[in-house]
């Protein structure tokens, strides 16, 4: 089923799905479980928009290509144009909230990484980033301080906390427009905080964002 962006009320949106740009290592802790270093700016890459599926929906993980990892992340769609946009003009361009999953093939971004080759065909590959339907925003949150979670198998794997962002909401979106010009339909995934890892055929997924605002289930086939 080809993916359609939804609000948690079921409407369909009128927003074609664009590119999904992504920032690592935005919380320092996940840096740190993966031994890598802490970046001075948002480190960016993007996944194509044939990488979103619904979350709901089984994952199927790629065969033949190593460990796949999850990583747990708050995702922000975009409803305005955004290009050079200052953090102040940000907010107001995000259509809604949502949960994602940034899935990685691991073995295959760490030879990249080795080789100093970008991450895409570890991280923009058919499936690689399984959406949630999005919270229709009536007002403008508090964007320092969101949480949302994630369970694998009933056990407590990720926590976020946007507080713990090395480069808050508005800013890093922003940032990203300075490079990549922003369109409705477009999706920014957060970051992922400390926690992830692989995951296996039958392993069950549960997150959610702040304590009632979302929850979305899903499992590996």
């Amino acid at each position: 089923m080809m993916y359609r962006h939804h609000y948690t009320c079921g409407t369909q949106m009128p927003l074609s799905p664009g590119k999904i740009v992504c920032v690592g290592r935005n919380y320092a802790a996940h840096a740190a479980e993966l031994g890598n270093p802490v970046p001075e700016e948002p480190l960016l890459f993007i996944k194509p928009a044939t990488a979103a599926v619904p979350m709901a929906e089984p994952i199927r993980l790629p065969a033949g290509r190593g460990s796949c990892h999850f990583e747990g992340e708050l995702a922000l769609l975009i409803g305005e144009r955004l290009t050079g946009a200052t953090p102040s003009e940000v907010p107001a361009a995000i259509a809604g909230l949502g949960l994602a999953l940034d899935l990685t093939l691991r073995q295959l971004q760490s030879q990249l990484k080795k080789d100093g080759h970008p991450w895409e065909k570890a991280k923009g590959f058919d499936g690689a980033c399984p959406l949630s339907p999005f919270v229709k925003l009536g007002s403008i949150p508090d964007w320092g301080d969101l949480t949302y979670s994630l369970w694998l198998n009933g056990e407590l794997r990720q926590r976020g906390e946007t507080a713990l962002m090395l480069t808050p909401i508005p800013e890093l979106v922003a940032y990203i427009s300075a490079y990549f010009t922003l369109m409705p339909g477009d999706v920014v995934l957060t970051g992922t905080p400390a926690g992830v890892g692989e995951l296996q055929s039958g392993d069950r997924i549960a997150m959610q964002l702040e304590d009632d605002w979302l929850r979305v289930e899903t499992r590996v086939d």
